[in-house]
């Protein structure tokens, strides 16, 4: 066992109203007996396709420290300490509201249409220089993976922050009351997740549920650039907030973006905070991530953490994979190029990855490829959203577009002939064109939703081209 101790038997049975075996103690909180470290505490879930208790003894043989358990499987030993409980999930919900209760840290949630992570990230990294800081990881940011995360939570953590994600309303409410956040940081609203709300507006309201948590003493950090700025604005005012900090381009916002200088890795800015001038390199390309860590700096100057050693830290950076994590390929005897972006989309961050793609340079005899898979979620107006991505398209100088997916079939019939690469019904079909096209110097950029699987893409691209049996052009 390493690591401070997070829960004993005691504390865990007291937080969960349960009877707790041994005298057991555990560094850390898992929900997957697949990535459980020793030492860790197993909860055994139920979801509608699988039920953790089938993986109980084998994250006690992993080192589980106990299992947290709703009916003891008959091959579990009898000697695994366990925590009996009437719910796992309920539980590990019960668990997240304890250590947020016990914790002084002061908490910050992240949310928003689109940067979540990536902001999450920043804001996980600017921190560490002023106090020890608790990030949730990866995605973790639903029903499940915020009680984990919060469960997670260090009792000498001096800053924590937490993603909080939702696709329908109601969502993040709940989240919200769990995490009772000091700062919110939203990072934009878009038209994403059309399927479940009417307008764009609608989106805002429920991106306007991550106050439900705060105390007035708390602070929302929102994107004066974005049309719902005003509706997220009152909405705050409506909870009783104490301030509203703006971060954006415009005079009015309190933490303003004044100059920005795009590589094709790294960005350096020239911002404003509260009248203060301050210039910092953020290790990533793209005006979207430089507005997004000016409005990661606001949070960190609203949680009262030292804001000249924050900027500083963003240097520092490193692409997250799915998200911009860069690659190099061998292919034929020489160099590429993958920029993968495969985790998500939306128009609004394929957009944003094409202006990415758009800087960066092919190497010598290169191409600017982009391998596009549909965007989910987008509702009846998703194919017109599709077809409305080809002007971006073509401004980022794409020599070769790949697609895949019915709707993005939508997209490939307005895009001009002399860029379409090849389109196919789904990600595994279309992998082995693309490899099968590639030469050295190709610059490849691989975006979809989640649910289109282009890692499937990534993955190829990462195995290499050498093992294709031909190398045949494709022409569509």
């Amino acid at each position: 066992m390493t690591g401070p101790v997070l829960w004993t038997a005691a504390n865990a049975a007291r937080a969960t109203g349960s009877l707790a075996g041994g005298g057991w103690s555990a560094t850390g909180v898992s929900v997957d007996s697949r990535t459980l470290a020793a030492g860790d505490l197993f909860v055994a879930l139920k979801g509608p396709n699988f039920d953790g208790h089938a993986f109980a003894a084998g994250a006690a043989g992993a080192g589980a420290a106990a299992v947290m358990i709703e009916r003891r499987p008959e091959e579990l030993a009898e000697d695994t300490a366990c925590l009996r409980v009437t719910d796992t999930g309920a539980a590990l919900e019960a668990l997240g509201r304890e250590a947020r209760n016990r914790s002084q840290a002061r908490i910050a949630a992240v949310t928003g249409s689109v940067g979540k992570t990536s902001s999450k990230e920043m804001l996980h990294l600017a921190l560490g220089p002023s106090g020890a800081t608790h990030a949730s990881t990866g995605s973790l940011n639903n029903h499940i993976g915020v009680p984990l995360s919060l469960a997670r939570l260090p009792t000498d953590a001096a800053f924590g922050v937490f993603e909080a994600g939702m696709n329908h309303p109601g969502e993040l409410t709940p989240l919200s009351e769990l995490i009772a956040p000091d700062v919110a940081l939203i990072t934009t609203v878009e038209a994403v997740h059309l399927a479940s709300f009417a307008s764009v507006e609608e989106i805002a309201d429920a991106k306007a549920e991550i106050f439900a948590g705060m105390s007035r003493d708390g602070i929302a950090v929102l994107n004066r650039d974005n049309p719902q700025f005003d509706r997220l604005a009152d909405a705050a005012r409506a909870r009783g907030l104490a301030r509203i900090v703006g971060f954006g381009t415009g005079a009015d916002a309190d933490a303003r973006l004044l100059e920005i200088e795009t590589g094709a890795v790294d960005s350096i800015l020239r911002t404003e905070f509260d009248g203060r001038p301050l210039a910092y390199r953020l290790a990533l390309p793209g005006r979207h991530m430089a507005l997004n860590s000016v409005g990661v700096l606001a949070a960190v100057q609203a949680l009262g953490a030292n804001l000249d050693a924050a900027a500083a830290m963003l240097g520092a950076l490193k692409p997250l994979p799915g998200r911009g994590a860069r690659h190099s390929l061998a292919i034929d005897g020489g160099m590429g190029e993958l920029i993968d972006e495969s985790y998500n989309a939306s128009p609004v961050s394929v957009r944003a990855a094409l202006e990415v793609l758009a800087a960066a340079r092919p190497g010598a005899g290169g191409r600017r490829i982009a391998v596009l898979g549909d965007m989910l979620e987008l509702g009846p107006d998703g194919p017109a959203l599709h077809a409305g991505l080809a002007p971006a398209v073509e401004a980022a100088g794409i020599d070769s577009a790949f697609t895949c997916g019915e709707q993005m079939g939508a997209l490939r019939e307005v895009l001009p002939a002399s860029i379409d690469g090849a389109h196919a019904v789904d990600s595994e079909t279309l992998a082995p064109l693309v490899l099968d096209a590639l030469v050295p110097g190709d610059l490849i950029m691989v975006k979809g939703s989640l649910g289109s699987r282009m890692g499937l893409v990534v993955d190829a691209l990462l195995r290499g081209v050498a093992a294709l049996p031909s190398r045949r052009a494709v022409n569509g």
